[in-house]
């Protein structure tokens, strides 16, 4: 201890409260970013709620600005995040965004209709004249466009793929991006955004977000960034700290292989082991446009801690396999994903080949084999379809999915299959493909409730329906069916095939429940109490959710489910007998440690959570 006099003379040569700043700089560094970028974020009436919350509840608050942001970050990860297996909660965050930040129809500028008019003329189609039906399908597409952008971005953030970002990085990077408007190539900068924009939400690159994620987590912990050590220009940017420019930046250094490199698919692949320096394997990745979210530090660990890494790289101008192509990541022992570098993170057309040997060597490569197959022919439909050859039947069939849905590797569905049906007749393509008359099939909602339809393509959103009474449905619906506010399956009849999802979440009761014989997604069962009565599909495509179900007593499950298999719900173990194969987690979070370590001992293949 120091005497009285030592302790004034530290007083005069040491400033406390200057002491005081910089140890609460120093504490929650996130949040005094969010602090700093927006000083008023602490006293908005969200923050203030949660605060209030909190006090009524009878627990400690605190007046300073990062502690009660984080107070609030708590609450937007509990609300936004870890609900990527629960459509139904995903949809309903996506909409509160749809409202908030898509564009309204009273909001598209006249300026807008009057360049389609000017358009039209240059193509040749003389004056045209925008009726009100036209505005209103302009504006359908503008804001279906905006959604499907915007939802890139949510869906992103609230899946296990970002789960190593902090939430406070994922607030600023949204919270960004819903103010920027497309990308300027000549400018090499975003627009600005505004209630009248008519442009789609920025591109969702997962390696270039990793990138800016990664650099201004460091900034705020005041780590040593390398890539800015001999680089004034990604400096300044990063003091700016402005998402847009530093997103922009990125996009710009992850630039993607010119297709004279991809057309040369000779190469090498390599392992990262489980475990091993995650460095080597990002610094591989780092300025080759992948897409890849493991060009991200953090992510890439994240991926090495879960089991081994392969990359192929194809030779690069000086003979060496520096080019990034496609990816396996494993979980374990099996396979978690595939990736390539097309869009979407797709194979591209020349390296599927490669993949397909490759996953030979591994022992689920089989579940695989599909999604490498439909590459391959979707490539050779292009091909044709660009030469301007006629489709086959065969083709056909294929590319409206009639036997099953097209598999690739991405995260999204491949755009090529929209470019390829996007000026076709579909009406008269899937009559010639299914032998059946023309007004046997819809392709809208009004048309597949008429009651004599046998075919429908697309989806049948049918969530506002709570009685199945008087309800025709279409022999096959070729998309997802919505039924979830049916309580009861009485007069329901379902399509014998349904293509997509089939959601039944809100039936308590599987009493008169006779489902379709093939599900090509996933079955939504969620609010059934109990299995009686219940026979499943044999076949279905995707997710199993019967998470309500409280005994496993009658209950016959599939011997493969494709997605995940959420039996939350069950509170023990007793006459449970499990698929064969579930290439999801499957969720038992109501039994206990014991008993789920019994079932992984004699189910050692499924990720039992």
């Amino acid at each position: 201890m120091g005497t009285c006099s030592e302790t004034e003379t530290l007083y005069r040569f040491f400033d406390i409260k200057a002491a005081k700043r910089f140890n609460e700089s120093m504490e929650r560094p996130g949040e005094q970013f969010l602090h700093q970028r927006d000083p008023k974020l602490h006293t908005s009436d969200f923050v203030e709620h949660e605060k209030e919350r909190k006090e009524r509840k009878g627990e400690e608050t605190s007046q300073k600005p990062a502690e009660k942001i984080a107070d609030w970050l708590e609450v937007i990860k509990k609300t936004h995040m870890g609900h990527q297996d629960d459509l139904r909660v995903l949809e309903r965050i996506k909409a509160h965004y749809h409202k908030e930040y898509v564009i309204k129809p009273e909001d598209i500028p006249e300026s807008y209709f009057n360049n389609q008019k000017r358009l039209a003329r240059e193509q040749g189609h003389g004056d045209i004249e925008i009726t009100e039906e036209v505005r209103g399908q302009l504006a359908e597409t503008i804001r279906s466009d905006q959604e499907s952008t915007l939802d890139n971005w949510i869906e992103y953030f609230s899946s296990k793929d970002s789960e190593n970002f902090p939430v406070w990085s994922k607030y600023w990077a949204f919270t960004s991006v819903i103010k920027l408007s497309f990308y300027d190539k000549e400018k090499h900068a975003f627009a600005k955004r505004d209630k009248s924009t008519v442009a789609p939400f920025p591109d969702l690159n997962r390696e270039a977000l990793a990138y800016v994620v990664n650099a201004i987590v460091k900034k705020t912990s005041k780590e040593n960034i390398p890539a800015a050590t001999d680089n004034p220009e990604f400096r300044q940017l990063l003091q700016g700290s402005s998402f847009g420019k530093l997103y922009a930046y990125a996009i710009e250094k992850v630039t993607p292989a010119k297709e004279s490199e991809l057309i040369n698919a000779k190469g090498e692949w390599v392992r990262y082991s489980k475990n091993s320096d995650h460095m080597l394997l990002v610094n591989s990745l780092q300025g080759h446009g992948t897409g890849w979210c493991t060009a991200g530090e953090s992510t890439a660990k994240a991926q090495l801690q879960g089991g081994d890494f392969y990359v192929y790289y194809s030779y690069d101008k000086r003979g060496k396999p520096t080019i990034p192509r496609t990816a396996i990541r494993m979980w374990g022992s099996g396979i978690a994903e595939v990736r390539g570098v097309g869009p979407d993170q797709n194979l591209d057309p020349y390296i599927g080949e490669v993949v397909r040997e490759k996953l030979k060597e591994f022992p689920d490569g089989k579940a695989y084999e599909k999604k490498s197959q439909d590459m391959k022919t979707l490539t050779a439909i292009e091909a044709k379809a660009r030469g301007g050859g006629e489709l086959s039947r065969e083709d056909l069939i294929f590319l409206y999915e009639i036997k099953s849905h097209i598999q690739g590797f991405g995260y999204q569905r491949d755009p090529r299959i929209n470019e390829l049906i996007g000026g076709r007749d579909k009406r008269s393509d899937l009559a010639f493909t299914l032998g059946i008359p023309k007004e046997k099939i819809s392709v809208t909602k009004e048309e597949a409730l008429r009651g004599d339809i046998v075919f429908h393509y697309g989806y049948l959103d049918l969530s506002g329906l709570t009685t199945a009474e008087g309800l025709k449905l279409p022999k096959t619906v070729r998309g997802n069916l919505y039924l979830g506010g049916l309580t009861t399956a009485e007069g329901l009849k379902l399509p014998e095939t349904v293509g997509g999802y089939l959601d039944l979440g809100g039936l308590t009761t599987a009493e008169g429940l006779k489902l379709p014989e093939t599900v090509g997604g996933g079955l939504y069962l969620s609010g059934l109490t109990s299995a009686e009565g219940l026979k499943l599909p044999e076949t279905i495509g995707d997710d199993l959710n019967l998470g309500g179900l409280t005994t496993a007593e009658g209950l016959k499950l599939p011997e493969t489910v494709s997605g995940y298999l959420d039996l939350s719900g069950l509170t023990t173990a007793e006459g449970l007998k499990l698929p064969k194969t579930v290439r999801g987690n499957l969720h038992l979070s109501g039994l206990t440690r014991t008993q789920k370590e019994g079932l992984r001992q004699k189910y050692p293949s499924l990720k039992i959570l």
